[in-house]
């Protein structure tokens, strides 16, 4: 069996920044074992797995361990992947997955906007094993369909935080966001997901789900600009739409192959 493999960087204008995401058009589907040994053998945040000829399309990421049920940079990169390499003109590609259905718009110059769902956020009671965690003070904290977001005093307590990574595989979590407001932009973020074999993530549209949605309240307006403080970088615009975030970003080929199974 051969498969194709393409490897985009997600939310970057130029190679080596955003999040690299491996990109695996099938001919058909095949086993989930095999779809997560790839993932392993990839080793990168997420690849992603979709059948060209299906519609609407539809796609599954995995990590190096999990399958995960939303992820953002993944399916902007399968955008550009269907757009760039597989020959899809259009400008509106829809998906269905397993946190229902979703789409990117097309917007030329290697430009797309992802459209997903809201998360609901309710507050929660900062734990004070958090501070020990992230060594920083947090001022507020909610809690997502998946994930902790805190809030902390700055952007450079976000850029400068040293976190211990071990105990939140333990946490009742699957990631933790940390964000604040930003010097150059409306907000800013770092985010970590170990429980799904991630310490930190280079770039995660997916948290724009919860982080746009929050700053929304906060800030009290719908369009944003946003940066993730990893070491890659990554620069987002998003806005809050109803019980919908559009998310958008730029995308980049790093190179192609072929698995040979």
């Amino acid at each position: 069996m051969h498969i194709k493999l393409f490897q985009v960087d997600a939310f970057a204008d130029r190679l080596f920044k955003g999040n690299p995401a491996a990109v695996c058009p099938l001919d058909h589907w095949i086993e989930e074992e095999q779809m997560q040994a790839i993932a392993m053998e990839n080793n990168l945040a997420e690849t992603a797995f979709f059948v060209p000829g299906e519609s609407p399309l539809q796609i599954r990421w995995f990590t190096p361990v999990t399958e995960v049920e939303l992820c953002g940079h993944a399916t902007l990169a399968s955008a550009h992947v269907l757009y760039k390499h597989l020959g899809y003109h259009q400008d509106l590609i829809q998906f269905d997955s397993q946190s229902g259905p979703l789409s990117v718009i097309v917007e030329g110059e290697d430009r797309y906007t992802l459209d997903f769902p809201a998360d609901a956020l309710r507050d929660v009671v900062p734990d004070l094993r958090w501070k020990q965690y992230f060594n920083l003070p947090i001022i507020e904290a909610y809690r997502g369909a998946t994930d902790y977001i805190f809030r902390v005093e700055s952007e450079g307590a976000v850029r400068d935080m040293q976190v211990k990574f071990h105990p939140l595989k333990e946490a009742d979590g699957r990631g933790f966001i940390v964000t604040a407001e930003g010097s150059d932009c409306d907000y800013v973020a770092r985010c970590f997901y170990p429980q799904a074999g991630i310490d930190e993530d280079a770039a995660t549209g997916s948290s724009h789900t919860t982080l746009a949605p929050f700053w929304a309240d906060k800030l009290g307006k719908k369009k944003f600009t946003a940066r993730q403080l990893s070491t890659r970088g990554a620069y987002f615009e998003t806005e809050v739409r109803a019980d919908r975030v559009l998310i958008t970003g730029q995308a980049i080929s790093f190179m192609q192959g072929t698995i040979d199974l």
